[in-house]
């Protein structure tokens, strides 16, 4: 288990880090959620003791890591996949890394199949693309075999194929009964993988659930096509509607049902294709915690408005 307990970084009158406290418990994919900024590397990297925390502690396995004599064996990390020597063959970083914690060639050769690049070995690193790099970064830290996995951003990079491998691969690791910790900027993915999420917005803790109970707390929502979405909108408004309208022929309706809004449709003779209700997405249910907490807004963002009317006109 990691165990993070009051953890407090501050660089001069920035707080990096503010107070945060939850446990990643063992067997579960926890995902690691926050706007840029928030804070996740710098948590990240305090737990494994890469950087002292102002306040508080964190602990791996009951003690702090840096206090840890299993290094590799206890932790596999990947922080920035772009951190190697790029004149090194793969093969090579691999092997070097491996003789510090006792381990030979075999488990090199194993490692480097789990990810995908025994082709690529014996290539530098130079030569990699970025999720090449990525692939290299998550063998390593899987080359002592721990029971606690900690990665940060492992998606950037990879292609499709890719993707798809590393969302098996972080339920096998869970499955096997190991601690995995992952963040991501991908929500999509992170919803499909991850069974609890820690999200934290300018340092600070803002949700500590499961996946599925933070998904299901939000208003489900009705995907409307109808070619009349600029007469359908207003009627749907007075019944105490929230509309949105993402495209010409397509509204996000919340406050009334499905069935309500063909009763509507078909009052006013109004010709609707297709309606489709739906839970609130991972993406919606992040955004709506930490809009709050980001630092950097777009002016599109902040200038945002409803493209119809809003709930209660």
């Amino acid at each position: 288990m990691i165990q993070v307990e009051s953890l407090t970084k501050r660089y001069g009158d920035k707080v990096a880090v503010d107070d945060l406290t939850f446990d990643v418990q063992p067997g579960l994919v926890t995902g690691f959620l926050g706007p840029n900024g928030a804070g996740k590397s710098t948590t990240m990297r305090m737990v494994l003791g890469l950087d002292r925390p102002t306040h508080g502690r964190s602990t791996v396995a009951g003690r702090a890591f840096a206090a840890q004599r299993d290094g590799l064996h206890l932790v596999g990390a990947l922080l920035d996949a772009g951190e190697v020597q790029g004149d090194r063959r793969a093969v090579a970083h691999l092997t070097a890394a491996a003789a510090t914690i006792g381990l030979g060639r075999r488990r090199v050769d194993e490692v480097l199949n789990q990810v995908g690049l025994v082709e690529v070995a014996h290539q530098r690193i130079s030569s990699y693309s970025l999720g090449m790099r990525q692939r290299l970064g998550i063998a390593l830290a899987l080359l002592g075999d721990p029971p606690v996995i900690m990665l940060d951003e492992p998606i950037n990079g990879l292609d499709p194929d890719g993707v798809v491998w590393i969302r098996h691969l972080l339920r096998f690791l869970a499955d096997e009964g190991r601690t995995v910790f992952v963040s991501s900027h991908l929500m999509s993915e992170v919803s499909q993988v991850a069974d609890h999420l820690v999200v934290i917005g300018r340092g600070r803790l803002v949700a500590d659930v499961p996946t599925h109970e933070l998904l299901a707390s939000g208003e489900p929502s009705v995907t409307v096509h109808v070619d009349e979405g600029a007469t359908l909108a207003p009627l749907l408004t007075s019944l105490g509607a929230s509309v949105e309208r993402p495209a010409a022929d397509v509204l996000e309706v919340r406050g009334l049902s499905s069935r309500d809004i063909a009763r509507v449709a078909l009052d006013h003779r109004i010709l609707v294709h297709e309606l489709t209700q739906r839970s609130r997405s991972l993406e919606e249910a992040f955004m709506d915690l930490t809009h709050d907490t980001v630092e950097f807004h777009g002016a599109a963002d902040a200038a945002k408005a409803p493209a119809t009317s809003s709930k209660g006109q």
